[in-house]
């Protein structure tokens, strides 16, 4: 079987793959793409692993095509969801000059690579010209030994230390040396909300098919039936009604004070009571942040919507206390 293309390089559409585990700082590495002046019309696919999609609506306007995957990881549930909106995207081709791809925190991007060569419509439209990784400097060593983690490291084509100002020197030389030890190959930069030149990440043709396979020789020809672990799982939580800010955030600050450690991942767009603009959350593990974003529009639907990843979730008593912050 071949996996090469009779199509010139030159004119497949280039795909930046931009991996790392939850809360690492890909949407905001996202909205550097989507903001910063480079030259290229980009189309976006932004993949959750929750029921209900935040990422999307935290991803800045623009002009350019985004479209939304979630209730599934796109390395497994939802893989023929990404073939078929990336033919959908093709129809378009002369609309933009570059495809980003976001996965889920939770996925392996070894399948998502995979796709790319042995779907035949994909392998002579698209050519993938870098996984890129983000690595959270601050929480990377909680999840060291998680299969995502390792497999996100491994088939890294650019890493990105992130969040070097909630370390020390020596923590950050630390794991960039455990980094180093998984993956030597890897264009490596360290970097602070994800301000690394896009020069270094977009058009810089780093993926090597040879390296991959050398990663995992059945690569190209096995299926890769990748297995979450049961306890992480997902909980989405929307209200229609305003929330109270002072009830909300004393709730946030117990809940992450008692279960911080196994609250991987939590983001939020909060309706307030009396106010005009939206109010984001998010959280990775201990470290909450919060603040207010754009107005309202008329055409947003107003409503809270919450998301919470971790493990081992008292769904009815976490929707218990979200429901105590109505106002």
């Amino acid at each position: 079987m071949a996996f090469s293309s009779p199509v010139p390089t030159a004119e497949r559409l280039p795909v930046t793959v931009l991996t790392g585990y939850l809360g690492a700082g890909k949407t905001t590495l996202l909205n550097r793409i989507l903001t910063h002046e480079h030259g290229l019309k980009v189309a976006v696919i932004v993949n959750e692993f929750g029921e209900v999609g935040i990422d999307n609506q935290l991803v800045v306007e623009a002009d350019e095509e985004i479209f939304e995957m979630n209730n599934g990881c796109i390395c497994c549930t939802v893989r023929g969801d990404l073939i078929r909106i990336i033919g959908n995207l093709m129809k378009r081709r002369d609309r933009f000059d570059h495809l980003v791809i976001e996965t889920t925190g939770l996925a392996d991007p070894a399948p998502v690579i995979q796709t790319f060569f042995v779907d035949e419509d994909l392998r002579d439209d698209l050519r993938l010209d870098a996984v890129v990784t983000l690595v959270d400097l601050k929480h990377v060593d909680q999840h060291w030994d998680s299969e995502e983690v390792q497999e996100q490291l491994a088939f890294a084509d650019v890493l990105v230390l992130n969040k070097a100002d909630l370390v020390s020197e020596a923590e950050r030389a630390a794991i960039e040396r455990r980094v180093r030890a998984l993956n030597p190959m890897a264009r490596l930069f360290t970097s602070r909300n994800a301000d690394v030149p896009l020069s270094e990440l977009l058009g810089v043709e780093a993926f090597e098919l040879e390296r991959a396979l050398s990663l995992d020789p059945g690569f190209l020809v096995e299926e890769h039936d990748h297995a979450h672990d049961d306890a992480v799982g997902s909980l989405a939580l929307v209200e229609e009604r305003p929330m109270d800010l002072d009830k909300l955030g004393g709730w946030l600050a117990d809940l992450v004070a008692e279960r911080g450690p196994d609250l991987f991942r939590m983001k939020g767009i909060i309706q307030l009571q009396g106010e005009e603009r939206r109010y984001v959350f998010q959280s990775v593990h201990m470290l909450l942040d919060g603040d207010f974003d754009r107005a309202w529009k008329p055409s947003d639907r107003r409503r809270t919507e919450f998301v919470i990843i971790g493990r081992d979730l008292d769904q009815e008593a976490l929707r218990a206390g979200f429901l105590a912050c109505v106002a």
